[in-house]
């Protein structure tokens, strides 16, 4: 009788169980507000993440338990930001990066090379999609000139196109086949979406958000569902960024405002149930579909949301995350800061010249935008490589303002901040 009793106890415990979000153990742990840029699984149990700052490369075949590191900086000479990883099959892999240079390997990921077949060679990857059994398109950046890179032959050679008449940068690729597919970034009217159906050969846009500034930063298609998708807004201040949702292949959009200005990760495991973050918050769940959140005070700095299944999902910020009803460790999960650039403005209010300096910890690229008050964009002011640790002076005449209150955006590979000034 007590064997049936407790039989019947740990069968409801199981039946009751509930999924949550908590940090992967064993992996290494983000200082001075870095993350994790992205993470890629084959299924529950095989998966790799992408350190960014750090350029780092874990590989996990036991749903996250443990983690090898497979690549660091000691390995590939040269100073990296790692913005993506993407695998075709258990061997051939992808790396992204925001430094000009493209990886491969096909020893799943004990090796990388340089991919140096494609002209002209890609300033930067923002995203990659691997579709089919050999088919891999990837796309950048989230500065200019936009463009797409695609290969048939599992990488072995590559075609770039130049996709600068559609869009300013792109951020996102994601195929549903070979043929049918999503780029998502912005153009000079907002975050915007393009369609192709022949492969990238010709493009349409399918939506636009017409606020200057803003990008579409991540898209999903939901797996029990392809009609349905939905896309994360990156806006600027004083705006909040926004969820978007189709539930018709991407031909009309409904807007949801979300939960921060930096909104960056999306991830839903049905048509209601999902989640978003971005640079300054961790996971907030929704229920009904984006049109109420709430703070489930866990995680930080979130880039990629990685759903698996209803019961399995994986997510890229400061540290690893994954949704499970498994105990993976005790980990504190509170929100924390991210890393924001070092930047002094010398002189608020401003009457002729706008000055200010920025400490560089690393390389780097750098878009200096102006805004009014209202988050309307006005003006890019500067579009920066870096090249080394430096600290660097800016000056902009702004002379032709008027008088009032302006903002002005910073975004480089660490994400986007804003400071305000007052001209004269």
């Amino acid at each position: 009788m007590k064997l049936f009793q407790l039989l019947v106890f740990f069968l409801s415990i199981n039946l009751y169980a509930q999924a949550t979000w908590q940090a992967a153990p064993n992996i290494f742990s983000n200082p001075n507000g870095q993350r994790f840029d992205d993470v890629f699984f084959l299924d529950e149990n095989t998966g790799w993440a992408a350190n960014g700052f750090y350029a780092r490369i874990y590989k996990t075949t036991d749903g996250g338990l443990t983690w090898t590191e497979q690549l660091n900086e000691t390995n590939i000479p040269g100073n990296y930001y790692f913005r993506n990883i993407e695998f075709l099959n258990e061997n051939i892999g992808f790396i992204g990066t925001l430094n000009g240079t493209f990886f491969r390997t096909i020893d799943g990921g004990s090796n990388w090379t340089e991919v140096t077949n494609i002209s002209p060679n890609p300033n930067a990857i923002c995203g990659i999609n691997a579709v089919g059994t050999s088919t891999v398109y990837a796309c950048g950046a989230y500065f200019n000139p936009a463009h797409i890179i695609k290969s048939t032959d599992s990488g072995a050679n590559w075609t770039y196109i130049d996709m600068s008449s559609y869009a300013n940068a792109l951020v996102e690729v994601l195929f549903l086949d070979e043929d049918i597919g999503f780029a998502a970034g912005r153009d000079a009217n907002g975050g915007l979406i393009l369609k192709t159906t022949d492969g990238g050969v010709n493009w349409i846009e399918i939506y636009n958000s017409n606020v200057s500034g803003e990008y579409v930063w991540k898209l999903q298609i939901l797996d029990s569902d392809s009609d349905i998708m939905f896309g994360a807004i990156s806006s600027v201040a004083p705006n909040n960024g926004k969820l978007i949702k189709s539930t018709n292949a991407g031909d009309n959009w409904t807007e949801f405002n979300s939960v921060e200005t930096d909104i960056q990760a999306v991830g839903f495991i049905t048509e209601n149930h999902g989640w978003m973050g971005g640079h300054t918050t961790g996971f907030h769940e929704t229920l009904d579909g984006g049109q109420t959140w709430t703070n489930l005070n866990v995680g930080n700095n979130l880039n990629r949301i990685f759903v698996i299944n209803s019961n399995t999902v994986y997510a890229s910020g400061t540290t690893v995350y994954k949704y499970t009803e498994d105990t993976l460790s005790t980990e504190d999960l509170s929100e924390g800061d991210y890393k924001h650039l070092d930047i002094k403005i010398l002189a608020n209010p401003v009457l002729t010249n706008l000055e200010f300096s920025i400490n560089f910890e690393s390389d780097d690229n750098l878009l200096i935008e102006l805004y009014d008050i209202n988050g309307k964009f006005i003006k890019q002011l500067s579009r920066d490589i870096v090249l080394q640790p430096i600290l660097k002076t800016y000056k902009f005449n702004v002379t032709n303002l008027v008088s009032g209150t302006y903002f002005i955006n910073f975004h480089n590979n660490s994400g986007r901040s804003s400071l305000k000034f007052i001209k004269k």
